[in-house]
């Protein structure tokens, strides 16, 4: 109300005067703590693999403490990652799984993921371990204009957009031949990559863990999903809190979710659910129905009954498979 009373000239010094205040305050927070936590904890992170001078891939026997693990990032570069020891939860595109030690996963090139090791995995020294192969899909491309042979193995086939984790065969085979590419001098670990390229490209006993997320914004708000599923599974988690968490209606969030990950967010928190009581089965010596609870559910028939349709066996011979 007093600009209106005060000169033309006056009103625009007043406002380069609060224009400049403004603009100070501004430059004040973007350098701030409380900024720089906020953005790098919301945003993925563009992660470039070390240089690869005189290489044309990149391979690694890596062990690691649980919490210097990357966070969500990506890169532009096919990567092949075996679990040796340890086990948590893989974030791909917009798809969140628990890994365990022996898993194989191909992660396709430019696709947002994280691997979050649980630090109870960790061995006696606190370390989690894994072996890694990442390669540029131009070095593919090279490779089969060059040699006839291994085009006669990769001609007509279509690249995953999604990522895979091997079944039982193919992952064997790829954990063999990364093993051995463990003990090798890089001119044999050359040799190994050609003998891997037609495994993880021509594998038919693979699953999908992972589509592409197609804007930042929708990775941002899966991420925040999951996260939130990942902190609260063990309570019940209505739709409406869900919804409030990511700033949407109870409605748009059904559609929005259905149409992100093909299934309801009722069926995805039942699926974390059992998929956290398949590794506690596996990995713990908790009764069964300790677990139930543990993994959010209030009832144990129908615990075991929604575990049997969804595993095929019941939580009882599940757990027997692996003792």
């Amino acid at each position: 109300m007093v600009i209106l009373i005060v000169s033309g000239s006056k009103v625009i010094r007043l406002s380069c005067y609060i224009f400049v205040i403004l603009f100070r305050i501004l430059v004040v927070y973007l350098h701030s703590d409380h900024f720089k936590h906020t953005f790098m904890e919301d945003t993925a992170i563009p992660y470039e693999l070390p240089e690869l001078e005189n290489h044309s891939f990149f391979f690694i026997d890596q062990r690691v403490e649980t919490g210097l693990e990357a966070k969500l990032h990506q890169h532009d570069a096919w990567e092949l990652y075996y679990v040796v020891h340890g086990y948590g939860n893989r974030m791909a595109g917009d798809t969140l799984q628990p890994f365990e030690a022996g898993d194989v996963a191909l992660i396709p090139p430019s696709m947002l993921h994280r691997w979050e090791y649980t630090p109870d995995s960790a061995d006696e020294e606190g370390h989690v371990r894994y072996l890694m192969v990442a390669f540029s899909h131009s070095l593919v491309e090279r490779c089969m204009q060059v040699f006839p042979e291994l085009r006669n193995h990769l001609k007509n086939i279509t690249f995953p957009v999604n990522a895979l984790k091997f079944g039982s065969e193919s992952s064997r085979t790829i954990r063999r031949i990364l093993s051995r590419m463990n003990n090798l001098d890089e001119l044999g670990r050359l040799c190994e990559m050609f003998r891997l390229l037609p495994v993880i490209f021509k594998s038919s006993d693979h699953t999908f863990v992972g589509r592409p997320m197609r804007i930042e914004r929708d990775v941002r708000r899966m991420q925040q999903i999951c996260s939130y599923v990942m902190a609260h599974y063990v309570h019940t988690i209505s739709l409406d809190d869900i919804a409030a968490e990511v700033g949407m209606n109870r409605s748009a969030f059904c559609s929005y979710f259905k149409r992100c990950k093909g299934i309801t967010f009722s069926q995805y928190v039942t699926q974390y659910r059992l998929n956290t009581a398949c590794k506690l089965l596996k990995h713990s010596q908790k009764q069964v129905s300790e677990i139930c609870f543990t993994v959010g559910f209030n009832d144990l028939p129908h615990f075991v009954r929604v575990f049997t349709n969804n595993i095929g066996v019941s939580p009882s011979r599940y757990r027997k498979q692996f003792q």
